[in-house]
């Protein structure tokens, strides 16, 4: 197995990215500026050499050949102080015999066909002295006595090491003061670096001494802006596992407590069965009613938990609630006939954001419940209508309404506000499905005050349909 690759160092890499291209640019500096400064150097020596060999022309006089004055080694001084090793001269003539000066130098042999009439440069250039390199000015002398045999030329040599020596010692002070430069930057990052960093420690050791059931929100009120970011999807991540949790917990308490009491009615109803306290035929059919409101409970706590796992998660999907009506209603046409009630639909195609199982279940958990508190031979409807800002389910009844006092737990899970058959989830999914869907679910009683003549409840969808077709 191909080992899995180490993590980068933050640290390393920032410091990396920060000192590689200042290291790159000394070392390219430090070259430029050697051949910048050898390049000043020359040129300075080099005005140096001509001017010396112009002197030494001055003071030279050539008769027949031959040297008759004698070159002053002052002329030279200037040179030597502070060399290790002395300067050169040469006096040729024209084809390049000695006639002064240090024969191993090599001579120079002009080019030109034509003798300058007057002193002149002819060419600085670097040559060889025994092992060593130097640098050698050729000045053309012409004979005062204007006899070609008495025309010379004056060769100046310098040894190169000085130079270079001299250069050396510029290029090695700058690349010094450039590298203690990049060690100071290379510290500075450091420093800065590990300030940075520093909320990233703080949130690591919060994280770190959190209890394993501790969800509560991140607090670094001194991160940096740009971490400010990623502590608010830490704390965005904390609150939806902490309402998964949350959810688990709520599941597992509605679940023991509800269905607790029907399995321990349900073995009483068996053990009374068995040891002949009630008809066989009684304690079954007892036994049947505690079953099916054991499985409605079971499946109410399902669908509860169902909505709950798909909310915050949107959908692209859309239904038609005058479609889901009319399903929901043929389902629950056998209640309705049972109580020989009055069924009125009202629905045109309506579209809204949701899936379809959630909003059939929420149709049918309140059609159910009208139903059930709607007396025998009295009249219940459905109406989806659209308004001027959305779409609008109702469903009503004709039962005894709702108390002041239950308003507010209506729609609390068990809360017991009603005497029904049902689980005591039913508006409590509801809820759940409308507030997923980005709906809002309310009752009211509908008529006056002390003459209630029944019960709406309205689920208000907000507009994003495409129209309503009437279709009674």
């Amino acid at each position: 197995m191909r080992p899995a690759a180490q993590p980068r160092s933050l640290r390393r890499y920032l410091l990396a990215g920060i000192i590689a291209p200042i290291a790159l640019f000394i070392a390219v500096d430090a070259v430029n500026l050697y051949r910048s400064a050898l390049d000043s150097a020359n040129t300075a020596y080099d005005r140096m050499l001509v001017t010396t060999a112009y002197s030494i022309g001055d003071q030279t006089v050539i008769a027949n050949g031959r040297l008759l004055s004698e070159v002053s080694f002052a002329t030279l001084e200037v040179y030597e102080a502070g060399y290790s090793t002395r300067m050169l001269y040469r006096i040729s003539d024209r084809q390049g015999r000695y006639i002064a000066g240090d024969r191993d130098l090599p001579a120079f042999r002009p080019a030109q066909r034509s003798w300058p009439a007057v002193p002149a440069l002819l060419k600085v250039y670097e040559g060889r002295y025994g092992n060593a390199e130097v640098r050698i000015a050729a000045v053309a002398q012409p004979s005062k006595g204007h006899l070609p045999e008495d025309d010379v030329v004056i060769q100046i040599a310098e040894p190169l090491a000085f130079r270079q020596g001299v250069v050396r010692d510029i290029l090695w002070g700058t690349v010094l003061r450039q590298t203690l430069l990049m060690l100071i930057v290379a510290a500075v990052t450091l420093v800065v670096v590990a300030r940075a960093l520093r909320p990233l420690d703080s949130l690591r050791a919060q994280l770190n001494a959190r209890q394993e059931d501790d969800l509560s929100p991140l607090s670094t009120p001194l991160a940096a802006r740009e971490l400010q970011p990623v502590v608010a999807a830490l704390n965005e991540l904390m609150s939806r596992l902490h309402r998964t949790v949350d959810l688990q917990q709520r599941f597992v308490a509605n679940a023991s407590h509800q269905l607790r009491t029907p399995l321990a009615v349900l073995k009483m109803q068996l053990q009374s069965g068995v040891r002949g306290d009630v008809a066989p035929e009684l304690a079954l059919r007892e036994m049947g009613g505690t079953v099916e409101r054991a499985t409605n409970v079971a499946n109410q706590l399902l669908s509860l938990a169902r909505i709950e796992q798909m909310r915050g998660k949107g959908t692209s999907e859309r239904c038609d609630l005058a479609v889901i009506a009319q399903e929901v209603a043929i389902d629950l046409s056998p209640l309705i006939s049972d109580k020989n009630l009055d069924f009125e639909l009202e629905a045109g195609t309506a579209w809204v954001d949701g899936r379809d199982w959630m909003a059939s279940e929420m149709v049918s958990n309140l059609l159910h419940n009208a139903i059930r508190h709607t007396p025998p031979e009295s009249r219940l409807g459905i109406r989806v209508a659209q308004l001027a800002d959305g779409v609008e389910l109702c469903v009503w009844d004709s039962g005894p309404g709702i108390a002041n006092q239950h308003e507010l737990r209506v729609f609390e899970a068990f809360s017991g506000c009603h005497s029904s058959q049902g689980g005591g989830l039913g508006l409590t999914i509801c809820a759940e499905i409308a507030d997923s869907m980005g709906a809002g679910l309310i009752l009211c009683n509908r008529g006056a005050p002390g003459q209630v003549q029944g019960l709406d409840a309205r689920v208000r969808f907000q507009r994003r349909g495409d129209g309503i077709r009437s279709a009674a």
